[in-house]
């Protein structure tokens, strides 16, 4: 007997705009079957209502930036505070590091402006949906250094070779965005040796958060060979 094979989920998107016509764009980019989009106008741009947005729940939420940076890590945190799982992509008129830096530590994980959302977008929604980044490769390069430049102890120019087996099997894991519990379950061991294998990546790494550490990581995987 043939059985048919069950069709793959649909990504959930959420696209958030003050602009009724940039929504329309960004339903047109992602007319596609792979996709269930949630279009929702925002009625008000000023931070204390963006406060109490009650965003609709999605897997990817994909914001227009047009607001005032100020409005903007408003409605971020919000949509993060009631659903931490949800992954944020911003869209804006140009990368300016200050502002690009903002988002990444409130945590978004992808940052376009409006034109290369037009080529881009429907890639870059499935990797950011898997714990990855789509972020410009000197913005992310940036970032990472300007978080190094706070930290009192630097990098060590061989940590990635003194990393274990399980070390690295931990590391992998926390770049698919898995918590210690996640982690624990995937690879059959207790989550308070992922907790000790994560304190000692940081402090191989020479960081103190795991953001840092997944940025940094990241960053070296970009890297050109020399």
């Amino acid at each position: 007997m043939v059985t048919k094979r069950s069709a793959s989920p649909k990504l959930s998107i959420c696209l958030l705009s003050p602009h009724p016509l940039v929504l329309s764009e960004f339903e047109r980019i992602l007319s596609k079957p792979d996709f269930k989009v949630i279009a929702k106008q925002l009625e008000s741009t000023l931070a204390p209502d963006l406060r109490s947005f009650e965003p609709p729940k999605a897997q990817v939420y994909v914001i227009d930036a047009h607001a005032a940076r100020q409005a903007t890590g408003a409605l971020l945190s919000n949509i993060l505070e009631r659903h931490p799982e949800a992954r944020l992509i911003v869209v804006g008129e140009a990368h300016q590091d200050s502002n690009s830096f903002s988002l990444l530590r409130l945590g978004v994980k992808g940052i376009l402006t409006y034109g290369e959302a037009r080529d881009q977008l429907i890639r870059a929604l499935p990797l950011v949906a898997s714990g990855g980044f789509w972020v410009p490769r000197t913005v992310l390069s940036g970032f990472v250094d300007s978080i190094l430049s706070g930290q009192t102890r630097r990098l060590k120019s061989d940590s990635v070779a003194n990393l274990s087996r399980r070390e690295q099997e931990v590391l992998d894991s926390l770049l698919e965005n898995l918590s210690n519990k996640e982690i624990a379950s995937k690879l059959n061991i207790a989550e308070r040796t992922v907790k000790f294998h994560v304190s000692n990546l940081l402090n191989k790494f020479g960081v103190r958060r795991r953001a840092d550490l997944i940025l940094l990581t990241f960053q070296r995987r970009m890297a050109p060979e020399p």
